[in-house]
């Protein structure tokens, strides 16, 4: 390839976007694997991704590593990280905007950094100001695969604590799976309730899955 065309040099004389998925991964692996030159090694992955960068991000480097014999933790690990802050970049420039959150679908693509590619669950509780803008989010519980243990009170005293008057739930499913469990249902109307007993509000609970979500308000199951 003639050194016009080399990644490095595309990036330089016209910036990253120019750059396609695996010019961006060639500039992170630097170079191939025995028998391999570093395009093919990465047009190889994506095609057996379909193509999908969040497929690829969704491996452990250890799961990386068993299935493309030859890259050793160094590059596995670079192009992992490198994956991981392209989605917090992306999550912290919407925080950065302080935005109102009016709908689920804000409230989702606020949070979803939060649990993205987990293999366990965990649940989050995002407080809110008078005016619907963020206040501060922190993690109430983590569990297995299926199921998350949270004590109401922690989560009403947090909003208490941060003078919050309305909050919204976010618990991840590691299967994909988006309907609410029994336990999730009697779980969010527990923290309901407790919260009324202060005024504070309880505006959704949203499950994320990989690329969606399930809404209780929107559903009407709050």
């Amino acid at each position: 390839m003639s050194k016009e065309l080399l990644p490095r040099e595309k990036a330089l004389a016209y910036g990253m976007k120019v750059l396609s998925d695996a010019e961006l991964m060639a500039i992170l692996f630097g170079t191939g694997i025995q028998g391999k030159d570093v395009f093919a090694l990465c047009r190889e992955i994506l095609q057996e991704h379909e193509g999908h960068l969040s497929r690829v991000a969704r491996m452990s480097a250890h799961e990386f590593m068993e299935r493309y014999k030859g890259i050793g933790p160094a590059k596995a690990l670079t192009l992992l990280a490198g994956l991981e802050l392209g989605v917090r970049a992306a999550a912290d420039e919407l925080m950065s905007e302080d935005p109102k959150i009016t709908g689920s679908r804000v409230a989702f693509e606020y949070m979803h950094h939060n649990m993205y590619n987990l293999d366990h669950e965990e649940f989050w509780v995002l407080l809110l100001k008078n005016n619907l803008r963020p206040l501060r989010a922190f993690k109430a519980g983590q569990g297995g695969l299926s199921m998350t243990a949270v004590d109401v009170k922690i989560v009403v005293r947090e909003a208490l604590v941060s003078n919050s008057t309305a909050m919204m739930l976010f618990h991840n499913h590691p299967s994909g799976e988006l309907r609410p469990s029994s336990h999730d249902a009697a779980l969010t109307k527990k923290i309901v309730n407790a919260a009324a007993l202060f005024d504070i509000r309880v505006l959704d609970h949203i499950i994320i899955g990989r690329n969606e979500y399930f809404s209780f308000h929107d559903e009407g199951v709050m």
